[in-house]
């Protein structure tokens, strides 16, 4: 039997636009048959998460995607199976948010310069977290006063590297993430890897680097990789050796590329980072 299953995914307590429970509900209509809730360094949506789940009959696994930089890049770890009331991890995860409101003024201030002001009180108004204020929230803000036609096109022309409104952030590191989900009894996986703008031989030394520590699985089949890059991720799986996910990365009915329970399965050669749970 193939499993549906849906291992990243956000509520509104990080970046997405629905509720916890709503998340849950889509899931279930879409006919997933394992899901994890995956908010951006934020667990606050677990317990809503696993109460809608458990009302639903819908298996749930407790999860978190983990901000990092990882030579000058930001890279995201996403931690499955974790206890979300672990010391270190709750600790590590606060720190790490800690950062975002500077952040998030200095971004207003570089799309002030550019004429678009008032976007800091803007992107407020997207938020559900005030914690977690972040890019999205912005390009929501653009989108909402007619500056561009959609999320898309937003970070075509704002928010990233060269472009007004970028402004890098110090994350985690590698080393952190995976200490805090592994102590937490969780699995370590790096969520959609055909994102990183690195090359073959720096993949390399993160790969390598991130097995050391202890992480075991990278996203294959997710909605942030083409499906070029499905066959692509299934050999380096299989080359180092790594448990494979699958995961839409919703955030919300109008935004996200997949629906929730949506993507193709796993290569029948890999093995699910779900096999023995």
């Amino acid at each position: 039997m193939i499993l549906n299953v849906d291992l990243h995914c956000h509520s509104n307590v990080s970046d997405g636009t629905l509720t916890p429970a709503a998340v849950a509900a889509r899931a279930k209509a879409n006919g997933v048959d394992i899901w994890a809730l995956t908010d951006h360094d934020e667990i606050g949506g677990i317990a809503a998460a696993r109460a809608a789940a458990a009302e639903l009959g819908l298996p749930y696994v407790a999860g978190v995607e983990i901000s990092i930089t990882w030579a000058a890049q930001t890279i995201h770890i996403v931690g499955l199976q974790i206890d979300e009331t672990n010391a270190e991890l709750v600790q590590g995860l606060a720190a790490t948010r800690g950062g975002r409101e500077r952040r998030a003024h200095e971004m207003a201030e570089q799309l002030a310069a550019v004429g678009i002001p008032g976007a800091f009180e803007g992107a407020l108004k997207h938020v559900g977290n005030p914690d977690l204020i972040s890019r999205t929230h912005f390009a929501r803000y653009l989108v909402e006063i007619g500056r561009c036609a959609d999320t898309s096109e937003v970070f075509r022309n704002f928010l990233t590297e060269g472009n007004p409104g970028y402004v890098p952030h110090r994350w985690a590191s590698l080393e952190q993430s995976v200490r805090w989900i592994c102590g937490a009894g969780g699995v370590a996986v790096v969520a959609h890897p055909g994102r990183y703008k690195l090359s073959d031989l720096a993949f390399d030394a993160f790969f390598n680097e991130f097995k050391q520590l202890g992480g075991s699985a990278i996203e294959v089949i997710t909605g942030s990789h083409t499906p070029d890059q499905y066959g692509y991720y299934a050999k380096v799986a299989a080359d180092y050796g790594f448990l494979a996910s699958r995961g839409s990365d919703f955030h919300s009915p109008s935004e996200s590329r997949v629906d929730l329970g949506t993507l193709p399965p796993l290569p029948d050669s890999l093995t699910p980072v779900w096999h023995n749970w």
